[in-house]
């Protein structure tokens, strides 16, 4: 079985993050990736200064190049399927049938959204259906933009989406659960609601067109934000008892730290705000911590 100081499982922006500042510090890494990253189909990234409109894959190819010149870092692409604790650490165990054994694990492992039954929706996703304004909202300012929510989420994120566009109609996708008082600001703006279910999304590869509710009746927009669920990517956290918050994130301190001695968590699969480099900046954090760590124990 092979040995590392870290494993680190996901090998996007901040499990490549991490990588680098542990690879700096000559520790024996190990990279899981499975390769399905959540903005695989996003054509540009933005708000990531020196990266701002890349698209997303040429900035990671570029991360993991320039991460795999520390010989101490290596780099498979698996896809982990168990954690166990052992009295050294953990083993991790992968698709492929091969276990790897750490003394520090790293989930940076993001999540995966869950779509909505809603017949082009998933073409769209991270096309022209979005999910965050600020990474992708200076694009489709002004435009004319549904945004598919409801109830105490329609009711935070339709004011943010003001500042972007005043062209706003909200899609509640079933009977709307926004509060009244809320509903009448939205009405003030001329912002309506419409309860009526989305059938599906026309689009031409991925750049949407039009909606079409179930009652037959056709809008078009050019862009929508919809705000989906997501769940973890992985059982591991489950398989290790790592707590979860409300949302299904993994639960973090601000060093990134889980309630799992020496397991770590970074990312998306952490966090809901989504950005590129909000991910760097916890995958360096965590990188940065679990090599404190380490240094504080051979210290002893």
């Amino acid at each position: 079985m092979n040995s590392y100081e870290i494993i680190i499982i996901g090998g996007s922006y901040s499990g490549l993050s991490a990588a680098m500042a542990l690879g700096r510090a000559s520790r024996k890494t190990l990279v899981i990736d499975a390769g399905e990253p959540c903005n695989r189909q996003t054509p540009h990234s933005h708000n990531f200064i020196t990266h701002d409109g890349e698209v997303p894959s040429v900035i990671s190819a570029k991360a993991k190049e320039q991460v795999l010149t520390y010989p101490t870092v290596t780099f498979i692409q698996d896809r982990a399927l168990k954690g166990i604790k052992t009295e050294t650490g953990f083993d991790i165990t992968t698709e492929s049938g091969k276990t790897f054994s750490t003394k520090k694990l790293l989930l940076a492992t993001g999540v995966k959204d869950i779509m909505p039954d809603i017949d082009g929706f998933a073409e769209c996703w991270g096309i022209s259906v979005i999910h965050c304004p600020y990474c992708h909202g200076y694009e489709v300012k002004g435009e004319k933009t549904a945004l598919m929510a409801n109830g105490p989420i329609a009711e935070h994120f339709l004011p943010l989406l003001l500042q972007w566009t005043k062209d706003l109609t909200l899609f509640t996708n079933g009977k709307s659960t926004v509060s009244e008082e809320v509903a009448a600001k939205f009405r003030k703006r001329n912002i309506e609601i419409i309860e009526t279910e989305i059938e599906s999304v026309q689009h031409t590869n991925g750049y949407m067109e039009s909606i079409t509710l179930k009652d037959g009746n056709i809008h078009h927009f050019k862009a929508m934000y919809a705000k989906i669920p997501a769940v973890q990517h992985t059982f591991i956290p489950e398989d290790l008892g790592i707590i979860l918050d409300d949302s299904g994130l993994i639960e973090v301190d601000e060093f990134k730290r889980t309630n799992i001695p020496d397991v770590f968590a970074s990312g998306d699969c952490t966090s809901m705000g989504r950005a590129v480099i909000m991910a760097a900046e916890a995958g360096t954090r965590a990188g940065v911590t679990i090599n404190n760590d380490l240094c504080a124990a051979d210290f002893q």
